[in-house]
């Protein structure tokens, strides 16, 4: 008898239960090389937790961490499900801070209008960056991974020139645009005595929305097909040009929509970048640990949120070196990859002494 698909539930059980497994042993692993160092790993860790969560405010500001990464990862969770691969997370989050910075700045409208156009300035701007790797993959069949890559230093040097020319406060000392009017700002103070911003409804709801839309739509079940197998997605008489395309959009409005609320939640203007941020890249290792699902996705987030928050604390209250977070964080990504390769070659054996 044919085994039946997994249900969404057990899809989203699988992906919360591998992630803290990882966590788990990558901590367990991190343990022994903090002993290596001559460190002591009760002090380590509880370094850790003190900065990550040791009152109210501390973890207000590790929420504030997790709300770009859960919004980043979301971005490359779903292309990852129509098998695509969005290298190009981080253009579109930059595009995404100059677009809603200057709607921000520019118009005077009353307040939730004007958060709202902002935040969609922001999203409509990372899904147009995004959708030009997607027409090219999908009508010209260019690797997406080499255009996204390539509009990735188009967009840090077209933002570089917005913000060095026809965009720059003249009043900053630094490169920046003029800050954004408050009407445009999202609610803040979340948490007392931390920078926690209403963004993290945003992201959650993302997060949520994505989840019933790929697992409870026709069209999300479209995009799953074609990230399984597009050729047969085709023959079944679905577009995989039209998949492809979709996705990219949706992707950099995600990607879009993670610059928007960071502009309008905590920089209050868009200042000139001497290079990459960081969260599109780390948007990668976040969708992976989550296994590209939405659920895995925010619990991974909040994850390398801690360990970034976490680490300089380590290192200044327990003597740990910097390296040592970036071997737990390795570790977690290599135990959930081995996981995904154990399930690949299972089916692969499965299928091998199938009947005929």
């Amino acid at each position: 008898m044919a085994k039946q698909a997994r249900s969404p539930v057990t899809e989203a059980l699988a992906a919360v239960a591998v992630p803290i497994a990882a966590t788990l042993l990558g901590l367990l692993v991190g343990t022994i090389f903090i002993l290596a160092s001559g460190s002591n790993p009760v002090e380590a860790y509880a370094a850790l937790w003190q900065s990550v969560a040791g009152d109210p405010s501390q973890f207000g500001e590790t929420l504030v961490n997790a709300i770009p990464l859960i919004l980043t990862g979301l971005a490359v969770a779903l292309a990852f499900r129509c098998g695509l691969f969005n290298i190009g997370v981080e253009g579109q989050y930059l595009v995404a801070l100059v677009a809603s910075a200057w709607v921000g700045y520019r118009f005077a409208l009353p307040h939730v209008l004007h958060t709202t156009l902002a935040l969609l300035a922001g999203a409509v701007a990372g899904a147009a960056w995004a959708a030009i790797a997607g027409l090219l993959k999908a009508y010209r069949d260019v690797n997406e991974v080499i255009t996204t890559i390539m509009l990735n230093y188009i967009a840090l040097y077209f933002a570089h020139w917005l913000v060095m020319a026809p965009l720059r406060d003249p009043q900053a000392l630094a490169p920046a645009t003029p800050p954004v009017l408050p009407t445009a700002m999202l609610a803040q103070g979340l948490i007392a005595e931390s920078r926690l911003h209403s963004g993290l409804w945003i992201a959650l709801a993302a997060a949520l929305l994505l989840w019933l839309f790929l697992w409870r739509t026709p069209l999300g079940y479209e995009i799953r097909a074609v990230g399984l197998s597009p050729g047969a997605a085709e023959y079944a008489g679905i577009s995989v040009k039209r998949n492809v395309l979709l996705v990219m959009a949706l992707s950099g409005a995600l990607a879009g929509l993670a610059g928007g609320v960071q502009t309008l939640g905590i920089t209050g203007r868009f200042y000139e970048q001497a290079g990459f941020i960081g969260y599109g890249f780390e948007a990668i290792a976040v969708a992976l640990v989550g296994r590209n699902h939405p659920v895995g996705t925010v619990l991974s987030a909040l994850l390398f949120a801690a360990l970034d928050r976490g680490g300089p604390a380590m290192q200044a209250m327990a003597g740990v070196p910097m390296t040592v977070i970036a071997i737990v964080q390795g570790t977690v990504i290599l135990f959930v990859a081995v996981e995904g390769l154990w399930n690949i070659l299972r089916k692969r054996k499965a299928r091998a002494v199938k009947p005929a």
